[in-house]
């Protein structure tokens, strides 16, 4: 066996269906064997998110995780997508990522300099990484994922795909829907949406989040905040931060922006992590220092850029049609002015690239067997509208099952959430479509494992 750790393979790609598409000669590849192979049905492969996300350490990561029953029956795979880490990756120059300018611009000039900047960028990353970096979409890493499946001498394989990874898997499901043995998908993206349906979903989602939290503090004693009218508070930090009246407790020289506390806040709702939240935003009101500032590193990673502005068409030609767009998000996120995450998405693309390679469509699955999607009905990131939307263009081809609770990733929140997908992938029981699992609260430990704030991927 390798079960004490991941080694690096490497996977030609020979056959003839994917060489068009192809823009790097190999995906590195991690495995850890199952330790009985008498039981074993196959691979599971480890979808990573982000985009940009490496995957080789998820077998290490979920053999840790994953119950004992799966681990019997599958070895556990992890893989770089192309344009990632040790997959040939997109690389650009230092000099030239510290000039970005902001992705919020108050007038046409600078309208024009984010534009500008975003197509000098793929230039010189084009340069410094060759053609992948307009070849790094989840429908050539589907491509790639059927590259690996031949190369393991596998048939049919298995997934389970977080968030930007289920992406990944919604498109190799499309694409090569009869290799799929079982694929559980969790916290979807939908791939299906133009502009502002993209914007409204994303910003309600976290907009949500907030208010969960909100609705949290008025029930629990536990939060930092209770018998506050939290929602006026937090108001009132983003007010002081926009007139530079606000700053970081740990740090009086630094001056805290709104899209710190937006950032930090959105972050925070990933676990979720309300109680360290609470705690935080109670230190800035009474500028107590605490371990933990908002203030953070808000850039967007080329490689993010390099899938996504290839995945989605998000057209935003002039600044008035930036000023639309960025309405229609505050309206619909008033609290959390539209989110970090799904604003970098719509306008780090501008400018980018006049062709999508992945242009966004209906999914359209024929081949694949029954799959299982899973997605918390509070998800920060992935909002439930985007897997509603997935689940009802897919129809009878895939169920959803509900966690009625916070967060992103819903599979580790409660034994029900995990007992679905472990059943799902050792026997193959698909779960009745519309099954929930209820919410259990968040623990208040969460607190104490926060990691350092930063801007979350899918």
């Amino acid at each position: 066996t390798e079960s004490a750790g991941p080694i690096s393979r490497s996977a030609s790609r020979a056959h003839s269906g994917i060489s068009s598409r192809s823009a790097s000669n190999s995906n590195s590849l991690s495995r850890i064997r199952t330790a009985k192979p008498e039981l074993r049905r196959g691979v599971l492969l480890l979808i990573p998110g982000g985009p940009g996300n490496s995957g080789l350490t998820r077998p290490v990561t979920y053999h840790q995780r994953l119950p004992q029953e799966v681990l019997d029956r599958y070895d556990l795979v992890g893989f770089d997508p192309r344009g990632v880490a040790r997959s040939q990756p997109v690389k650009c120059s230092s000099d030239v990522l510290e000039r970005a300018p902001s992705l919020y611009p108050t007038n046409q000039a600078e309208f024009d300099t984010m534009a500008r900047y975003a197509h000098e960028l793929h230039d010189n990353c084009r340069k410094q990484s060759g053609p992948i970096v307009d070849h790094a979409d989840s429908a050539s890493v589907a491509d790639d994922m059927d590259a690996l499946r031949q190369a393991l001498g596998e048939r049919k394989i298995s997934y389970y795909g977080v968030s930007y990874g289920t992406l990944m898997g919604q498109m190799y499901a499309e694409r090569h829907g009869d290799h799929v043995r079982a694929m559980a998908i969790d916290s979807n993206m939908d791939h299906s949406l133009s502009t502002i349906p993209f914007v409204t979903k994303s910003a309600g989602g976290v907009e949500d989040s907030f208010n969960e939290f909100v609705k949290w503090c008025d029930r629990s004693t536990a939060c930092a905040l209770h018998g506050k009218d939290v929602a006026k508070l937090w108001d009132s930090l983003l007010a002081r931060a926009d007139r530079g009246e606000l700053t970081d407790p740990d740090d009086p020289q630094t001056k805290l922006r709104s899209l710190d506390l937006v950032g930090g806040a959105g972050n925070m709702f990933y676990g979720p992590n309300w109680s360290r939240l609470a705690t935080m935003i109670s230190n800035l009101e009474t500028n107590t220092p605490t371990p933990q500032a908002f203030a953070d590193d808000l850039a967007v990673e080329s490689p993010f850029r390099s899938v996504l502005c290839q995945d989605y068409s998000l057209p935003v030609a002039t600044y008035d049609d930036y000023k639309l767009v960025s309405t229609v998000e505050n309206a619909v996120s008033r609290h959390m002015r539209g989110g970090i995450l799904g604003h970098q998405a719509w306008t780090a693309c501008i400018g980018w690239t006049d062709h999508v390679n992945n242009p966004p469509h209906r999914l359209n699955l024929r081949d694949a067997p029954k799959i299982l999607m899973l997605n918390a009905r509070h998800d920060p990131a992935t909002s439930y509208a985007w897997a509603s939307g997935v689940h009802h263009q897919t129809g009878d081809r895939t169920v959803l099952v509900t966690y009625d609770g916070w967060g992103h990733a819903a599979y580790p929140h409660t034994d029900c959430t995990r007992g679905v997908v472990d059943n799902y992938l050792v026997s193959g029981t698909v779960p009745r479509d519309g099954t929930h699992c209820a919410a259990v609260e968040p623990s208040a430990r969460m607190a104490e494992s926060t990691p350092k704030v930063i801007v979350p991927k899918w």
